[in-house]
This record gives structure tokens, sequence and C-alpha cells, in this order.
């Protein structure tokens, strides 16, 4: 497809737990722009499609270290099915979206490292047992020089860069 019709921003793949997500853009430059995320998960020698969503698009977002933000997730049906799994042990798989400032070189997704792409935004994926679906890994931000600009827990909505900024303005 053309560009102009369906763009890719970005697509993650975490091999170790043998899922991954893609972010798409649908008319990206239109006033009716629409974005899509797919959940993949690796089964039987194959990627199959578990999940993922769509929603309008989001106002391009001037960042100056760490946002993250619009995560989902959904459960491993296809692992599911593997006795002795259960529906009740599978594991859930989950992923958010990343903005990066310019001056990230960086950002480590729990033990995996990704480099800050061109557009400063990217897509993460992971999974965790289904008893803790909601938490996402710590993610860090780290300058080219490998020094940490910013840090956001699983369950904090900001990062330790805004919450700097929001105490010194106080």
């Amino acid at each position: 497809m053309p560009r102009r019709v369906l763009t890719v921003m970005s697509a993650d793949v975490d091999a170790a737990a043998g899922v991954g997500a893609i972010w798409t853009v649908w008319r990206p430059k239109s006033r009716r722009v629409r974005e899509h995320i797919a959940l993949l998960e690796w089964y039987g020698e194959q990627w199959r499609y578990v999940g993922g969503g769509s929603s309008p698009g989001d106002d391009p977002v001037d960042v100056d270290v760490l946002d993250v933000r619009n995560g989902g997730g959904v459960l491993s049906l296809t692992r599911s099915i593997d006795p002795p799994r259960s529906i009740t042990a599978a594991p859930w798989i989950s992923c958010v979206k990343v903005r990066l400032g310019r001056d990230v070189g960086h950002v480590l997704i729990g033990a995996r490292r990704i480099e800050n792409p061109e557009q400063c935004r990217l897509i993460a994926a992971w999974t965790s047992p289904q008893t803790d679906h909601g938490a996402r890994p710590v993610i860090v931000a780290l300058g080219r020089d490998g020094v940490e600009l910013s840090r956001i827990g699983p369950h904090d909505s900001l990062d330790t860069y805004t919450w700097a900024r929001l105490r010194e303005e106080l």
C-alpha cells in the first residue's frame, strides 16, 4: 500500500517471550487518521495474530525525555491450548507506545535495550503472568552517553524527569 494510506510507525519483537506488536497508522495525514495496534505471538513455527485495537490518531507530541501511553494487552490464547496449560495459566501479552526526546539514545524495557528510532516513537511488547497483567516493565530512557535521563515504574503515570520538573515549578 502507498505510505500515504498506511504507515508502519513501529514494530517490536521480544524473541525470548515469543511475542510482538505492530503500530500502524491508517491515513496518517488525514483528518480521519486511525491508529491500529496488532499483538502477535510465535506459536507452531509461525506468527499468529492474538488481538489488537484501533483508535483515532494521536496528535503529535513534543516530548522532553519520556512519555508512555496507550498500552493494551490480550490473553495468550495460542499458548493456553497446550497441555498441561490452561486458560487460567496462560500469560498476558501487553504493549505500550513510547515517545522519546531527541536526546535519548536508547530505552530499556525491562532488560531489553531498544535504540531510539529517528521518529522518536516506538512500540514495546512483553509478557507477564495473568495475575499481574496491568504491570509493565520498568522503562528507562538513557542518553547517548549511557546516563539515565528518566524512568517510569510499572504502575507510575509520570516519569521521574517530569516529576522533577513539576516539583521545581511548585
